[in-house]
């Protein structure tokens, strides 16, 4: 049995977290931001499987060890992550797919 990665989302994923929920209930009602937020944590359910899953893709172009997954249908978002310490992943953002990824990340450490 392969050991489950463990997540850990930074401050400002935690803060994208919380402002994609408020912005989701405010336009589209409390059932839509609920069933966002369950999409958002099965997508980060889902990196515990590790840092390579289905759908991933490198992003040195952005961070050095960064990666993205896009969260699509009926989510536009995407998770921005690399591998740290031990057998778990950073969560730096969560951003939506139409803003530049590498504009919201510093060039040192989030």
């Amino acid at each position: 049995m392969t050991e489950r990665w463990r997540i850990r989302l930074t401050g400002p994923a935690h803060r994208d977290f919380a402002d994609i929920l408020r912005w989701t209930r405010t336009n589209f009602g409390a059932q839509q931001a609920q069933a966002y937020r369950e999409l958002l944590l099965a997508a980060l359910a889902a990196l515990g499987d590790g840092p390579d899953i289905p759908g991933s893709k490198l992003r040195g172009d952005i961070l050095q060890g960064a990666r993205t997954l896009h969260i699509q249908r009926p989510g536009r978002h995407f998770l921005l992550y690399r591998p740290a310490e031990g057998n778990s992943l950073e969560i730096l953002r969560i951003l939506h797919d139409a803003m530049d990824l590498a504009r919201h990340v510093p060039s040192g450490d989030p």
